[in-house]
């Protein structure tokens, strides 16, 4: 593969199964808005060098383009060239695997600097563009899906972990979109993907059931939206038909579970969070909430408002077809785990 020249493109395919680091080199922007997960960004244009290129493209034609191009390259090749050798560095008998947008000039560039280097570059043929038509067909096919349902606080995101961990396959929706769902759900955790990415995150975790062969793929039973991000309507259909299991834990053993994870955050955060479903709360309960809040009564303040999120989950919980019911009050997730598993409910 090394030499002087533009190295092979491949098939998504085929591209997909050789070994190495995995390499987008479109600007930031592309990249945030969605790219391969696990791809490292070595832009060859910032945001607004992009833009440029692409007008001068329009306005004055291909060569121009590539003239102002190559300006602006010019200087950053050594940086590019540092940064492409440590990738490939990190991995041996591998292969640089290199996209862009559609497979076109800009990884033809790099893809052309890295064969130079002997670094074992490979393009993907399609680009980008390809890799988002392969992750948005991964919603048509039917997958083997069991919900994993349950009042908030019954602890159904670290009952998933312990499936895992047994070798049953998991995804975890609320992981991949870095929010738990509700007007609290985004307490001290970091920005959300784009709806893009992360309906690249949930094409690439079905896929890898593909890969192992799963049997089923549970998941936690979520309305559509979560936080900014939401579930591909067709992926939504297929769990609406999905069986769901759910768990059921004590009163008490939810506002335990609820206090040990809420309470930590800033007190000004939790009053903003339930102020935005004030008219759903009502006046008198969110006026109850607020003040425990304030005073540090976190038993008060869950019970003002789960009678709220209660009601809300048994309304979507009515949107999913087959459900079966299992009591784990009292048991850890580790004993939880163990009686699902125990139950024969997993298939």
């Amino acid at each position: 593969m090394s030499g002087i020249g533009i190295p092979t493109s491949y098939s998504l395919k085929t591209f997909r199964r050789l070994k190495g680091p995995l390499i987008d080199i479109r600007s930031p922007k592309e990249f945030n808005q969605g790219h391969w997960p696990g791809a490292k960004n070595i832009p060859l244009f910032n945001d607004e060098e992009r833009a440029l290129i692409g007008s001068l493209y329009k306005r004055k034609g291909r060569k121009n383009a590539i003239i102002a191009a190559l300006k602006i390259t010019s200087p950053k090749l050594e940086i590019i060239k540092t940064r492409l050798e440590f990738e490939q560095s990190k991995s041996t008998n591998s292969h640089l695997r290199i996209y862009c947008w559609r497979g076109g000039m800009r990884s033809m560039s790099i893809g052309w600097l890295a064969n130079a280097l002997g670094l074992s570059p490979v393009l993907l043929n399609g680009g980008y563009k390809t890799y988002r038509r392969w992750a948005i067909n991964q919603f048509e096919k039917d997958w083997p899906l069991r919900l994993l349902a349950g009042k908030t606080g019954t602890g159904k995101t670290p009952l998933l972990a312990e499936l895992s961990k047994k070798g049953i396959f998991t995804i975890d929706l609320e992981g991949i979109a870095n929010h738990k769902g509700s007007s609290y759900g985004g307490l001290g955790l970091g920005p959300q993907p784009t709806c893009e990415q992360f309906e690249n995150f949930l094409a690439q975790a079905l896929h890898n059931s593909e890969i192992k062969g799963s049997k089923v793929i549970w998941l936690e039973a979520e309305s559509a939206n979560l936080g900014k991000c939401r579930i591909p309507n067709k992926f939504f259909d297929q769990m609406k038909k999905a069986r769901v299991l759910e768990i059921i834990k004590t009163k008490n053993e939810r506002i335990k579970t609820l206090v040990d994870q809420y309470s930590r955050h800033k007190k000004t955060d939790l009053k903003d969070a339930t102020i935005k479903i004030s008219k759903r709360l009502g006046p008198q309960r969110t006026k109850k909430a607020i003040e425990s809040i304030e005073v540090g009564s976190w038993n008060d303040a869950c019970l003002a408002i789960l009678d709220y999120y209660d009601k809300c989950y048994e309304y979507e919980l009515k949107k999913f077809a087959k459900k079966e019911i299992v009591d784990l009050s009292g048991l850890s997730d580790l004993s939880s785990a163990k009686k699902i598993i125990a139950s024969g409910l997993l298939y």
